[in-house]
């Protein structure tokens, strides 16, 4: 038996992953004003714990991008799973700033393969031309899981105690990286994939997509080229944003805004909800450039993202306004932005590797993110106490504003974008500058 479509049913099973990876993440913004008052944290010691987390994910992405490329998706990305799944369930043994920052690194050595493996697994199931709609919708994953973080935690802090939290997620990981071992196949081992559907795949990919070597990726060869030079500055700039978000947005609700633990359980999760809006729109907005503009691809991608990064004036504005409501209102477009923007950074890295170098390219890219992220949860640890949240805002938009300005006109095409165009009866796209060196 044959499925029709199996490829959007691949991009399911990718954003589940995605989910419980963001679960994973987001339980402890939600417990962190319980945890602290309990465990005797401060605000700066808080930073350090997020730090802990943030450092161990950025080194390690382009280490476990390089396995994945080495040792293939699905084999890969089951082992980081059910690694960060235990990780995740250790946090309930914390006694402290510094148990907890040990077993947070741990999370975040182990979560570092998921947006590798994810991306890696989107190019191999779909054509460019569908790429950035596929990237889209898997990249809700991080914000679903990221909406259920508060109700699940405060549902535990509740009625069991913030541990369980802990514990909940890590059962939900291990559920799901059994299902991910049992359904997961390249498209050339996929049985349930019809030939016409196998075909149209194969075909829509760029060439060096479709007769890449099969040697090893080389971190040498991605790093010396100038699209992923504008890549990690972008990613630099911009991860902050999006870090921010996940680690603050309840303690500052809570201590900024004044709202209780049950007030944050009803309104925290609605900037990822907005996010999540950001990643399908985004992800439909690039094709639609690229057939109604009559750009290239990589064009349509920049397009995106320059309007990702004019949305996030939104919550750069935060400071400016009395009502907690209004703030969230604001935490919600810089939701949409950061997620519109950041699904046509993650179409554009996918578009220039080949695919024994995707994974990889996108680990050594999220390292540099996490990099920024690290050292901005640094300064805001410090910071916040001293000047509040206010500048830190205008701080993270005028970030992603440079960040998109870097993409505008940095990056250019490998080679001549494939003719994809042609099967969709529009014109056929056109390289935008010399190939890279």
């Amino acid at each position: 038996m044959k499925i029709k479509g199996i490829r959007w049913w691949m991009v399911a099973l990718i954003t589940g992953g995605l989910i419980v990876n963001y679960l994973a993440r987001n339980t402890l913004s939600v417990a962190a004003p319980t945890m602290m008052a309990e465990l005797n944290i401060s605000t700066e010691q808080y930073s350090h714990v997020v730090i802990a987390w943030q450092m161990g994910y950025a080194f390690m992405q382009p280490v476990a991008g390089y396995v994945i490329d080495a040792i293939g998706t699905k084999i890969g990305f089951a082992i980081f799973a059910v690694a960060w799944s235990v990780a995740c369930a250790s946090a309930a043994m914390a006694t402290g700033w510094q148990s907890l920052a040990f077993l947070r690194s741990l999370l975040g050595i182990t979560e570092a393969a998921g947006f590798p493996a994810a991306i890696k697994a989107t190019t191999e199931w779909f054509p460019a031309k569908e790429r950035s709609v596929a990237i889209g919708w898997f990249n809700i994953g991080s914000s679903i899981g990221a909406l259920l973080a508060p109700p699940l935690v405060v549902w535990a802090i509740l009625h069991n105690g913030w541990q369980v939290a802990f514990i909940i997620v890590g059962v939900l990981g291990l559920l799901w990286s059994a299902s991910w071992l049992l359904l997961y196949k390249h498209p050339l081992n996929q049985r349930l994939l019809g030939d016409d559907e196998r075909d149209y795949i194969l075909a829509g990919q760029e060439n060096h997509l479709k007769d890449a070597p099969t040697e090893r990726a080389s971190w040498k060869k991605i790093v010396g080229t100038r699209n992923f030079y504008a890549i990690a500055s972008a990613r630099m700039l911009s991860e902050p944003a999006w870090q921010t978000f996940n680690a603050w947005i309840p303690l500052y609700l809570m201590t900024e805004r004044h709202m209780n633990i049950k007030e944050i359980a009803m309104f925290a999760w609605l900037p990822f909800l907005a996010a999540d809006i950001g990643c399908v729109l985004g992800g439909y907005l690039s094709p639609l450039f690229h057939k109604h503009f009559k750009v290239s691809l990589l064009t349509s991608r920049k397009m995106v993202m320059v309007l990702g990064s004019l949305c996030m004036i939104g919550p750069g504005c935060i400071g400016l306004v009395d009502s907690p409501y209004m703030a969230i209102a604001l935490l919600c477009v810089g939701g949409f932005a950061h997620q519109t923007l950041s699904g046509a950074l993650y179409s554009i890295t996918s578009d220039s590797f080949g695919k024994n170098e995707v994974g990889t390219a996108t680990g050594l890219g999220g390292m540099c993110g996490f990099l920024g992220a690290a050292i901005f949860t640094l300064v805001l640890g410090i910071m916040v106490t001293k000047v509040g949240y206010s500048p830190l805002f205008v701080a993270l938009a005028a970030f992603d504003i440079v960040a998109a300005l870097i993409i505008w006109f940095v990056p250019r095409p490998l080679v001549t974008p494939l003719d994809v165009a042609s099967a969709s009866g529009s014109a056929p796209a056109t390289a935008e500058g010399l190939p890279t060196t």
